[in-house]
């Protein structure tokens, strides 16, 4: 007597640890779900990807563990990319290509999983940058929170354009591209159920055009930062730091939108602490200051940029604010984990 195994049963509507086993589920997984929504050309699939020799190659990789998965003004898919993205461009770097790393929890849900690629792709098309490789691992329920993505950015500097933290100079203006503490408080209102989802939603935007924007003044871009995790305060102490240069910012000048303010009043929460994922900090002579500014506002990324004060030799390595009071306290940088998984 032949005893056959029973075929296992194909649930189509969640993620099963066979779609990461290698197999035919990996393979449909790919074909019909994670390939097309990354717009990838048909052909054989390959375990690294070729590209063109590039002069200045710059390389960013970075891991995305945001809960929740979805937040007003974006989710984990475009975030991943924008997130990438900014690293490349923070160097002077435009996107060349993109690889995609995924982390599933078995039961998550198809269409969670499809949403979130099809985000990833769109994102990665209007970046003009695209996704060449990556890899799917699918873990067991409760060794992952539905979704990790980490993306690793591969980029070409600009001509003229070096700029680091450690190139900042005293006598430099610091200038911010827009509004600051939108990221972090429309995902902690919508992780917490805090009702600020419709006044807040993420910053989360693509920044290489306006780094592109800023490419004429070349050497004279001395530092670009985007103000991530720990928020504008960890970004400029960690530019004073590795600059020797102290800053003094005016605090009238910071772009903070009522409803940012409102919910950080309410938590305790410092707004300069709190993360952006589509704003960046410039530090340009000041004699280019207007010519910065100018080109800022001439791409949409920029259009709300401002100068928010300046750097100084007077208190090397220290960051001050000048109060709407007229006083002056140190911004320190942000200690501990106010926001957890924030990106």
């Amino acid at each position: 007597m032949t005893i056959q195994c029973p075929t296992p049963r194909q649930e189509t509507e969640r993620v099963l640890l066979g779609h990461g086993a290698g197999g035919r589920l990996t393979a449909e997984l790919l074909a019909t779900l994670v390939l097309p929504a990354l717009g990838a050309r048909p052909g054989p699939l390959e375990d690294a990807a070729t590209l063109p020799p590039l002069e200045s190659p710059v390389v960013s990789t970075d891991s995305f563990v945001v809960s929740p998965l979805f937040f007003p003004g974006g989710d984990i898919g475009s975030l991943a990319v924008h997130g990438t993205v900014n690293d490349l461009a923070m160097r002077g770097a435009e996107p060349v290509a993109l690889a995609v790393s995924l982390i599933i929890e078995e039961g998550m849900a198809l269409a969670e999983l499809r949403s979130v690629m099809e985000s990833l792709g769109k994102a990665a098309a209007d970046a003009e940058v695209p996704v060449v490789t990556g890899d799917t691992k699918v873990v067991g329920r409760g060794a992952a929170d539905r979704l990790f993505i980490t993306t690793t950015g591969i980029g070409r500097r600009l001509p003229g354009l070096e700029p680091s933290a450690a190139r900042a100079r005293p006598n430099d203006a610091v200038l911010l591209s827009g509004p600051i503490g939108l990221h972090g408080t429309a995902v902690l209102s919508t992780r917490e159920g805090l009702g600020f989802d419709a006044d807040i939603a993420s910053d989360s935007c693509p920044l290489h055009r306006l780094v592109r924007a800023l490419a004429p003044l070349g050497g004279g871009v001395h530092t670009l930062r985007d103000p991530t995790r720990g928020g504008l305060a960890a970004a400029l102490n960690e530019i004073a730091e590795a600059s020797g240069t102290g800053a003094e910012i005016d605090e009238a000048a910071l772009p903070v939108p009522g409803p940012v303010a409102a919910a950080c009043d309410l938590l305790g929460l410092d707004p300069l602490h709190v993360a952006n994922e589509g704003c960046l900090v410039a530090y340009v002579p000041e004699p280019r200051a207007d010519d910065a500014l100018r080109a800022m506002r001439g791409v949409p990324e920029g259009a709300s940029a401002v100068r928010v004060g300046r750097t100084t030799a007077a208190h090397p390595g220290r960051v001050e604010l000048s109060t709407r009071v007229g006083s002056r306290r140190v911004i320190d940088m942000p200690l501990g984990e106010q926001l957890p998984r924030i990106c």
